[in-house]
C-alpha cells in the first residue's frame, strides 16, 4: 500500500553532509578569521616574522592575501596573538605529535603469579624465571599464595615463600609492600629496580 501525497511530502531521506566531519577539529579549538573580532592584535606572519599590532580586520586581509588563516593562538596576552598558518596542516601535524607521543609511552602492566603453600622447588624456580621476565619487560608482580581449607591454619608458610620469593627476585626488584593476608589469599607486589 503507497503512501499518501501527504505522507509522501512529509517523509524525506536523511540528509548526511560528508564535510561536516571535516569541520570537526577536536581539541584544537582556536578563534579562526572572521571569528576574530579584537580590536587590536599582535600578527606573526608564517615564518615567524613579528608583522607588529593592527586590527583584526587588517590582520585577516594579510591572511587572505596570503591563502592562508588567521589564527588566534595567545587569548590572553594583551593584545591578543594571532599567527597566519595553514590551519589545517597545522591541526593534522598536531595530531600525528600525539600518535606518536602515545606510541612513545610505556604502559606498565601489573602481572600475576600464584602459588601454593605446597609447592614443589621446581615449580617454584619456574615461577621466579616468569616473574624475572615480566620484571625485565618492566612489569609490576603481583605474587600471591592461595590457602585452602587447613592451609587457613599456617599461614606463616606463605609469609615465608613470598619472602623467599622476593629474595629470588632482589637484584631486579624491590618489594613494595609486606606480605599481606587477604580472605585466602596472601599477596605482595614487586616492582622492577630503576635502570634494570
Amino acid at each position: 500500500m503507497g503512501l499518501s501525497a501527504g505522507a509522501r511530502m512529509l517523509w524525506h531521506p536523511p540528509i548526511f553532509y560528508p564535510f561536516m566531519e571535516v569541520l570537526t577539529i577536536g581539541k584544537f579549538d582556536h578563534q579562526l578569521n572572521e571569528e576574530i573580532r579584537d580590536k587590536e592584535v599582535r600578527l606573526i606572519g608564517p615564518d615567524g616574522a613579528q608583522l607588529g599590532i593592527m586590527s583584526a580586520a587588517q590582520a585577516n586581509h594579510l591572511a587572505e592575501e596570503q591563502g592562508q588563516d588567521l589564527v588566534k593562538i595567545s587569548p590572553n596576552a594583551a593584545p591578543p596573538v594571532c599567527k597566519i598558518m595553514d590551519y589545517s596542516k597545522f591541526c593534522f601535524e598536531q595530531k600525528k605529535r600525539e600518535r606518536e607521543a602515545r606510541k612513545n609511552q610505556r604502559v606498565v602492566e601489573i602481572k600475576e603469579i600464584r602459588m601454593s603453600p605446597g609447592i614443589d622447588t621446581n615449580d617454584f624456580n619456574t615461577k621466579v624465571k616468569s616473574a624475572q621476565k615480566f620484571l625485565k619487560e618492566g612489569n609490576r608482580v603481583k605474587v600471591s599464595v592461595r590457602f585452602r581449607g587447613r592451609e587457613m591454619a599456617h599461614t606463616n608458610l606463605g609469609e615465608k615463600l613470598l619472602l623467599g620469593f622476593s629474595d629470588a627476585c632482589a637484584e631486579m626488584a624491590t618489594m613494595e609492600k609486606n606480605p599481606k593476608l587477604d580472605g585466602r589469599f596472601m599477596a605482595m607486589f614487586l616492582s622492577p629496580k630503576a635502570g634494570k
